[in-house]
């Protein structure tokens, strides 16, 4: 029986353990997608407990204390910071086979030296240990990221959002890079009850937004604004994967009828959305910048807590709309004019990894090295065996050594070792490979592929300032 995770944790083989340790461990991290505040970074946030730093805002640690029995005070609610770490502390046992299980434990490891295991009876040690540690200058903000071997870090940010602190930020002499990523979804979304108030909002700016024309012009200033300031990719929450092909004037009599409060059918909404996406799209490619959808997700599923608590609070899901028409429809739309940008898909429905790592090979090419990117398991698939199943599909398919590889996705400063997590689950998968006598051992190459998927990739895919 193996020690709980040693060393060699996830790590099967002699091959995948030189992988891991004398190759992907010391590799620097780009982070090319979060949900983390620029804010936070430059002002060096120092946090009072484990607890705010843990549970504050992170819907996957919620969704387990609601599983295991605990009502909405243990995880949104007002329940002392102790009192809610011990219920965490008490499901921790319960966790078995959960990726959380392993993030915990390794958070607690790299950053906090415990090693321990959290359960009840550690619940007080730890949470006082962690606790202390957290008064000291190395756990603030700037420190954790330095610690994590961070190089390059992207947030996600609203077009409508200012980017103070990304540009203070860059007057800073950091060790690494905080870089804004351009979101519209607000915007695109024009069925969602936001779309109204969003567009009020971008009129206080001082745009007009009365026809499709000024909603265009609106997003390309702003593209504009963000590419300024370092800016190199965008990020769409495709929940719905909608393209049908529209002119500008029937689109611009459905943005009419939609900001009157009409209601769209769903080929309304294909056509909007469709123009959009397309039209964004061509503004990225002239500008080298990189679009990540995101496709599948079913949100707010829970009508009582989205009014109680509003959305992003842990009541999501994986939804099963068809993916890969639409999908097609809008990359040959793109692509037809040559003004298809370098682009990363990701699923969260698994049925789909196959459709999105075929759909990659019919828009490669251009000179770029892996133009389009399956990109690695997201939200729900950022398991274990979501990892697994997205390389080896990838793998199947395309060019595995050409993966831009992991990132963390989180809200919270403490998630960075979701990178080693990935990289020894990548380094195994490699390994037994090897083993297998599937693949030479030869190191040189061995190497560079995992030193790729680690940060080189990524570093050279995104286009520099």
């Amino acid at each position: 029986m193996k020690k709980f995770m040693d060393d060699n944790f996830l790590l099967a083989g002699e091959v995948a353990q030189w992988l891991y340790h004398d190759v992907a461990k010391a590799m620097p991290i780009y982070d090319y997608h979060n949900h983390l505040s620029a804010k936070e970074i430059y002002e060096n946030r120092k946090y009072d407990s484990i607890t705010q730093v843990w549970l504050g805002g992170d819907h996957y640690k919620w969704r387990i204390l609601r599983s295991n029995g605990y009502d909405e005070s243990y995880a949104t609610g007002d329940k002392a910071p102790y009192e809610k770490f011990l219920a965490f502390a008490k499901t921790m046992p319960y966790v078995i086979g959960n990726p959380m299980y392993h993030w915990t434990h390794l958070e607690l490891q790299r950053f906090f030296n415990i090693y321990e295991t959290l359960s009840e009876k550690t619940a007080q040690e730890i949470y006082d240990k962690c606790n202390a540690m957290l008064q000291q200058d190395e756990f603030k903000v700037r420190s954790l990221i330095e610690r994590s071997n961070v190089k390059v870090m992207c947030t996600t940010d609203d077009p409508k959002d200012d980017l103070q602190y990304h540009k203070l930020l860059k007057e800073e002499n950091l060790d690494f890079r905080v870089l804004p990523t351009f979101r519209p979804d607000s915007l695109v979304n024009a069925e969602k009850t936001f779309f109204l108030p969003y567009i009020d909002a971008v009129r206080a700016m001082g745009y007009t937004m009365e026809s499709i024309a000024d909603v265009t012009k609106f997003l390309e200033d702003r593209i504009n604004y963000f590419h300024e300031v370092g800016c190199r990719l965008s990020d769409h929450g495709m929940d719905v994967v909608m393209y049908e092909f529209a002119e500008a004037e029937e689109v611009d009599a459905i943005f009419k009828k939609a900001i009157s409060g009409g209601e769209l059918s769903a080929c309304e909404l294909a056509k909007y959305k469709g123009y959009i996406w397309k039209f964004v799209g061509q503004e990225y490619a002239k500008r080298g910048w990189v679009m990540q959808l995101h496709i599948g997700a079913l949100r707010n599923n829970s009508a009582r807590m989205l009014t109680k608590l509003g959305p992003d609070t842990g009541f999501d899901s994986i939804a099963d709309s068809p993916v890969a028409a639409p999908l097609s429809k809008l990359l040959d739309a793109l692509d037809a004019t040559d003004s298809l940008p370098k682009t990363i898909l990701y699923c969260l429905n698994p049925a789909d990894n196959a459709v999105l790592a075929a759909m990659l090979g019919n828009f490669q090419g251009g000179g770029v090295v892996g133009k389009i990117q399956f990109g690695s398991g997201w939200w729900f698939m950022d398991t274990k065996n979501g990892m697994i199943n997205q390389m080896r599909s990838l793998a199947d398919m395309g060019l595995l050594s050409r993966f831009v590889g992991m990132l963390t996705d989180s809200r919270s400063f403490l998630s960075f070792p979701r990178h080693e997590y990935f990289r020894r689950i990548l380094c195994n998968e490699i390994g037994k490979l090897v083993e297998n006598g599937e693949y030479p051992y030869d190191k040189d190459v061995l190497k560079e592929i995992v030193e790729g998927i680690c940060f080189n990739n990524i570093n050279n895919y995104i286009a520099k300032e």
